[in-house]
């Protein structure tokens, strides 16, 4: 009787332990304990990349830079927390009803917050990651980058958006970058020929090339060719927020972590520090490379869901300019080129973010590999998916439908999409 039970006992933990295997596990090297990767092969590792996605900003000679820090609030923006998740469904061609704890053993996703009023609605972790890790924000980093020009635009660092960007960057003269207004890099216009495939030899990777040795102004010297006149058309680029680094620096004398340490990650009452890598020159590759935690990036989407005001303190007033975040996120205020299903087949592009088809203000910010902030701000919802895809491209594999299918279902559970 007595090994009759201790066998049930076995039986359940095993049935336990294997309903909780996490999707590519065996691919993302659980058995190793999840490693760390190299400067070298942290991007493209597939087995370090739950590793090196949580620790890249402690990674050794990252682009021969190290990584800037900016220190946390002394005045923590305090996240309240639901004590039952509400029952969040989605759905995907013919499967209907499905959960948030569907979408977790489909997806190989680390982390994934949902926020509505300020307040946490789901938080949950994968692959031994936990609220203290800093995840890798990939592009996701080119709206924070954007939130810098609005702020020096508002001082009156930055006269116009219309400037050249040699103007105040004067390493980028002679370029076809310092040729182009701070607006068009802000859309990504700059008509400059620039293909973006992640695959080692694209234009990404000459210019990453030149760039490591020198700085985004030796990058900018081998981006010469353009497609188009600017301003014409969105053509993603990631060189071209890298410019904008250069064009803060140049605007305010300070790199943008500095720049924002005071201005945006303290007053919005961050957390924990983030670290944003930097090159050489010491400047922050801005177009990415940067890492906070999950609830910290929760914090800066509840910001933008407030339209740049921190809702439990209105007496700090607008910690980001509201007319730049509402320019900046509402695809309406651009022009048709730059418009949903104009721009790209879906989304369009504002000011270093994408916005979504509708005629309620939605946009997201988006990184290689599945990291997402949506943001809902007339529901004043957020949702943080901080993922280890198994592609850059998530549109190459399920995830980019079915995060789209429960950002879609999250909307929907509170009001109308």
């Amino acid at each position: 009787m007595k090994l009759r039970h201790t066998l049930i006992l076995y039986a359940a933990l095993w049935t336990s332990l294997s309903a909780h295997a996490e999707p590519e596990e065996a691919a993302l090297c659980k058995s190793q304990g999840y490693p760390v990767g190299t400067a070298s092969t942290w991007f493209t590792d597939v087995c370090t990349r739950v590793g090196s996605f949580s620790h890249q900003g402690e990674i050794w000679g990252i682009f021969g830079g190290r990584a800037n820090i900016l220190q946390p609030s002394s005045q923590v923006f305090a996240l309240a927390k639901v004590d039952t998740e509400p029952a969040f469904r989605w759905a995907i061609e013919t499967q209907k009803g499905l959960s948030v704890d569907d979408y977790l053993q489909r997806q190989p996703v680390m982390a994934l917050l949902v926020i509505k009023d300020g307040t946490i609605q789901v938080e949950r972790y994968q692959y031994a990651r936990t609220a203290e890790h800093r995840f890798l924000s990939n592009s996701m980093a080119k709206t924070i980058a954007s939130m810098a020009i609005g702020l020096a635009l508002r001082e009156g660092r930055i006269k116009s958006l219309d400037e050249r960007a040699d103007q105040y960057a004067p390493t980028l003269a002679g370029t076809l970058y310092g040729e182009t207004t701070i607006r068009n890099l802000l859309r990504m216009s700059s008509g400059a020929k620039f293909e973006e495939l992640y695959n080692g030899a694209d234009d990404l990777a000459r210019y990453g090339a030149s760039a490591r040795y020198g700085g985004a102004a030796a990058g900018a010297v081998v981006i010469n060719s353009r497609a188009y006149p600017q301003g014409e058309k969105f053509n993603y680029a990631s060189a071209e927020t890298d410019m904008l680094g250069l064009v803060l620096r140049g605007a305010t004398g300070q790199t943008v972590s500095a720049y924002l340490e005071p201005r945006l990650w303290q007053p919005m009452g961050a957390e924990t520090s983030a670290l944003w890598r930097a090159g050489s020159d010491g400047l922050e590759r801005a177009s990415g490379n940067f890492n906070a935690t999950a609830r910290d990036y929760a914090r800066l989407g509840i910001l933008l869901a407030n339209d740049g005001t921190r809702p439990d303190r209105p007496d700090l007033g607008e910690i980001l300019p509201r007319d730049y975040v509402i320019e900046a996120t509402d695809w309406k205020k651009h022009p048709p080129a730059f418009a949903p299903r104009k721009a790209t087949p879906y989304y369009g592009y504002g000011y270093q973010v994408w916005t979504f088809p509708g005629e309620q203000r939605r946009f997201a910010l988006l990184g290689v590999f599945g990291q997402t902030i949506y943001v809902d701000p007339g529901q004043k919802l957020v949702m943080v998916h901080l993922a280890a895809n198994a592609t850059a491209k998530a549109g190459q594999t399920t995830m980019g439908r079915e995060v789209g299918a429960l950002w879609y279902g999250v909307v929907t559970h509170y009001g109308r999409w």
